[in-house]
């Protein structure tokens, strides 16, 4: 993030001081011609005396559609004296304003109990992210040599935690902030979008920034001297070098939930409390993004919308990929069909299963049978039922007779019936 500009330190003993307590005035401009320091510009006086950072250029000069528009830049601090050395998670956010980049002349108050640096003075740099209306998706970061002026307080400063999306974002259709999702206490800067190293993964149209949206606020940052915390809980637990003990009462630990599926994380959008854990363990060094209005997958190399000014825009990457959800346990995919009954089941997960028994997962259709063999005709070959009774006389044959001769007429009967019912052919 210094350009190479580490083999270029400035003069010894030149430093940008910053009077504890005070405040440190600085220059934002688009144009070094455009500020005090024109005279050393390779263009000369290029407007210096408004307070416009980039005079003769529009808004889309320094990435804004307005003065309601500007996301606020912070200052950071790292006590160490030589630059190569410093790490990004070793700077502190110390100093924030709201309204930065919109003028030329812009005010940073420093806390009150801002240490002495080491000898040789304290790395510091500026950082700003600008809003995604106008711009590519980029960061800025301007490091220099720095000492504190007026120091009485010899408390250091916290470990720097990583900040948490925790304000009101109507943009994203948060409505209320969610102060129990805030980082409490020394915070990093945001390294957002970078090759490497960063601490933000927020969609491209939803950029961190430096101000009540990541739990910054207007001005001195005086809660730096403390161990950083979220709801009350120690970001770093009871590691030493974290500023401070974790609390000594610390929320009462959540009842167990009663499902045994756990419950799905969600970004911080409701002004409901956090709940607590039971034992205070380091947060997750990630922010709470809300969802992006695009896709949650960046593309893998954004495009930057054209700069035409003569500040550098830092490098940028592609953010990683989400990792895809896994598939389901093979445990609870639909059984095979099988007519071999299943065994009982007997489950030691929080909710019982209930026992299972079948003999097939289809039920069986009732079948109808249509037989096409054609029904076969009544026939009178079978004789009549003999009597019962022994006839002896030849009156019995005449009777005998005419029964025959009326069975046959009911069989006539029955055979032109059944011919009816039947179809052609048969």
């Amino acid at each position: 993030m210094v350009h190479g500009h580490l083999d270029y330190p400035p003069h010894d003993g030149d430093f940008f001081e910053l009077p504890a307590g005070g405040t440190a005035m600085s220059q934002l401009s688009c144009d070094k011609g455009a500020t005090s320091w024109y005279a050393s510009s390779p263009g000369g006086d290029a407007g210096y005396g408004g307070d416009y950072p980039c005079p003769g250029q529009p808004l889309s000069q320094f990435h804004t559609t307005g003065i309601e528009d500007v996301t606020g830049c912070g200052l950071g601090i790292a006590y160490k004296s030589d630059a190569r050395s410093v790490q990004p998670e070793d700077f502190a956010i110390f100093s924030v304003n709201h309204t930065c980049v919109w003028y030329l002349n812009t005010a940073f108050q420093v806390p009150s109990d801002m240490p002495a640096c080491p000898e040789g003075g304290c790395t510091c740099a500026w950082f700003w992210i600008h809003s995604p209306d106008s711009g590519a998706e980029q960061i800025y970061m301007t490091g220099f040599k720095c000492e504190v002026t007026g120091a009485h307080a010899t408390k250091p400063i916290g470990k720097p935690a990583v900040a948490r999306r925790c304000g009101a974002d109507a943009a994203n259709g948060v409505n209320q902030a969610t102060p129990s999702n805030c980082t409490v206490g020394p915070k990093q800067p945001l390294y957002w979008y970078q090759k490497e190293r960063n601490n933000m993964f927020e969609g491209t149209y939803s950029p961190p920034v430096y101000n009540d949206l990541y739990g910054f606020a207007d001005g001195a940052q005086n809660d730096i001297f403390q161990a950083a915390t979220v709801n009350g809980v120690s970001v770093f637990g009871d590691d030493p070098a974290a500023g401070g003990a974790p609390p000594t009462n610390p929320p009462a630990p959540s009842p167990p939930a009663s499902s045994a599926a756990p419950a799905a994380s969600s970004p911080a959008q409701s002004s409901a409390p956090a709940p607590t854990v039971e034992t205070p363990a380091p947060v997750p060094p990630t922010s709470s993004p809300p969802a992006d209005s695009t896709p949650s997958s960046s593309p893998a190399t954004p495009t930057p919308s054209p700069d035409t000014g003569n500040h550098e825009v830092v490098q940028t990457s592609a953010l990683p990929a989400s990792e895809t959800p896994s598939s389901p346990d093979a445990s609870s995919q639909t059984p095979a069909t099988s007519t071999t009954p299943t065994p009982e089941v007997t489950t030691t997960g929080a909710a019982p299963t209930p026992e299972v028994t079948t003999t097939s997962t289809a039920p069986t259709p009732e079948v109808t049978t249509v037989s096409t063999t054609p029904i076969p005709e009544v026939t009178t070959s079978a004789s009549a039922p003999a009597s019962t009774k022994k006839c002896t006389k030849k009156g019995n044959k005449k009777k005998r007779a005419a029964k025959e001769a009326e069975l046959n007429a009911r069989h006539d009967a029955i055979r032109r019936h059944v011919k009816r019912r039947l179809p052609d052919g048969f």
